[in-house]
């Protein structure tokens, strides 16, 4: 999903480079892709969460019983929560700047935008 989101984005930064390009289209295109990345967002937050809710039980349960043999469990939990935030924060800053290439489309399309307003 990482590359994927990468070349889609640069694919957009050359389409608004290019002014022969139909924004109209673009902009239903872009929209639809919008859509499907938001949902893709909002599931890996949902198993992030539940991936740090298991890994915080799980630290809490050694705590408390003081059963070492839920150490590797936790470990591995911990190894694999840290590169699943990672991820998710890729796609949450990602979507967040196609929020700002759809502005822009949307200001060759209609001729005005939200930065206009400020």
């Amino acid at each position: 999903m990482t590359e994927y989101l990468t070349n889609y984005r640069k694919y957009i930064l050359k389409c608004l480079e290019n002014e022969g390009c139909d924004f109209g289209q673009l902009l239903e295109y872009h929209t639809e892709k919008l859509h499907q990345f938001q949902h893709e967002r909002f599931i890996h937050l949902i198993v992030m969460v539940l991936f740090a809710l298991c890994t915080v039980i799980t630290i809490l349960a050694i705590a408390l019983s003081e059963k070492l043999m839920l150490i590797p469990l936790a470990v591995l939990l911990l190894v694999l929560l840290v590169p699943y935030i990672k991820h998710y924060f890729f796609l949450e800053n990602t979507v967040q700047l196609l929020y700002k290439d759809y502005d822009a489309i949307y200001k060759k399309v209609h001729g005005f935008s939200q930065e206009d307003l400020k």
